[in-house]
């Protein structure tokens, strides 16, 4: 029977993340997931982009990914928020010493480069295309039966197989959950002026509109990420539109300040929800990523509060390993509980709550709105929390997260 540190279910961007962060510190992890690779890393796969902010990047520096990524990643150098079109945006610009506040990256160049670097890692058996048909979580280990016929033992078993993780329920542990009356239309755009490095977030009582920096093409055209959130019902009938239909669309929502737009890449929709998993730990198990929490993409913070699960449980098993404790002990699993507890509970409020607040019609909410961002606008001490949330360093920040092995 095989035998690793931790089983991982799930080999997504999570937790490909969480078993390359381990091995980089001497851990083994055996990795099971039911994806087929050559589905998965298609070009018309997933056609999301993802902001990933600047500690989340520090961890796949100090963990060697980033090497993987070079040249693919578009820094973004600022942040505008705007109630609609109307004066009175939120700027967030660091300072030249800061660096970036995060990167965009097209989210299948992502997952090649994690898949490459877990299956590159010496600690780590990526078992692809593979199920697992039973675990026990015993006393005394966790064995897995895989429908190869294989059994894998370890002392954790770590959920990452997103928002409907089969393991989470079958433990037993409650989530949280609803639906928002929204679906996320995603696709890429040229357009004729520079973004400059600047990511957009324009609320509309309809839902936000998000312009996300990209690289140019290969051509030297300039292209940006929308992420538009459209009611769930209008969204079948967008996908459906022509594209120069949609593009009149999207330059209502955009005022022009980009110039003409088109051409227009492969749109896609997915629903929009929230889940939060009141506890993320069990006998022998700990959740990270969507199996833990799933929030509205308002603050392009999903997959950072996962990476921000992985730099922690990361930190809290490798101290348990130098101590000589069982890497499943009630102990460490604690820790690991109390550390993220906080982080995404006030995330995914906060998140949810921006969505509210912008979703009010009506002149006098966007009123209020406008005068709450003018007035953070000259808060500099304000503003600077909401960049180091946005960066991913609030709170008691994992080793990680700086840039530096545990």
């Amino acid at each position: 029977m095989d035998q690793a540190d931790v089983i991982i279910l799930g080999g997504g961007l999570v937790g490909s993340a969480l078993a390359v962060a381990l091995d980089a510190h001497g851990l083994t992890a055996i990795v099971v997931d039911i994806a087929d690779p050559e589905v998965i890393l298609a070009a018309g796969f997933d056609g999301r982009a993802s902001a990933i902010a600047s500690a989340p990047y520090r961890m796949l520096e100090a963990i060697g990914v980033v090497d993987r990524l070079a040249g693919l990643g578009c820094p973004i150098q600022g942040i505008r928020v705007a109630d609609g079109l109307e004066p009175g945006a939120l700027d967030f610009e660091p300072d030249a010493d800061s660096g970036a506040l995060g990167h965009m990256f097209e989210n299948r160049q992502l997952r090649r480069a994690l898949m490459e670097a877990a299956e590159a890692a010496p600690g780590v058996d990526v078992r692809m295309k593979t199920r697992a048909v039973s675990v026990e979580r015993g006393e005394h280990g966790v064995i897995a039966t895989l429908d190869s016929g294989a059994m894998v033992r370890a002392p954790l078993l770590i959920a990452a197989e997103g928002r409907n993780s089969p393991t989470r329920d079958s433990a037993g542990l409650k989530v949280a959950r609803w639906t928002y009356d929204h679906a996320a239309l995603v696709t890429s755009l040229v357009h004729e002026h520079s973004h400059q490095n600047i990511a957009y977030e324009i609320f509309y009582p309809k839902g936000p509109f998000a312009i996300l920096p990209l690289n140019d093409d290969a051509g030297g055209l300039h292209r940006s990420a929308i992420v538009w959130a459209v009611r769930r019902d209008e969204a079948p009938g967008m996908l459906k539109l022509s594209d120069r239909g949609f593009l009149a669309e999207a330059e209502k929502r955009m005022g022009g300040f980009l110039g003409r737009l088109g051409p227009l890449g492969g749109r896609s929709s997915y629903p929009l929800g929230f889940h939060h998993a009141a506890t993320i730990t069990s006998n022998r198990l700990a959740l990270v990523g969507d199996a833990a929490h799933g929030i509205h993409p308002i603050a392009g913070q999903g997959v950072n509060v996962g990476f921000r699960d992985v730099a922690t449980l990361v930190e809290v098993l490798v101290d348990g390993k130098r101590l000589g404790l069982d890497l499943g002990d009630p102990q460490l699993l604690a820790r690991y509980e109390r550390w993220r507890s906080l982080d995404t509970f006030m995330v995914a409020a906060a998140t949810d709550g921006l969505t509210r607040l912008f979703g009010i019609p009506g002149r006098t909410a966007s009123a209020v709105r406008r005068f709450g961002l003018s007035a953070v606008q000259k808060l500099p001490t304000l503003k600077d929390r909401f960049m180091a949330e946005a960066r991913g360093e609030s709170g008691e920040v994992p080793k990680l997260l700086q840039g530096l092995t545990v």
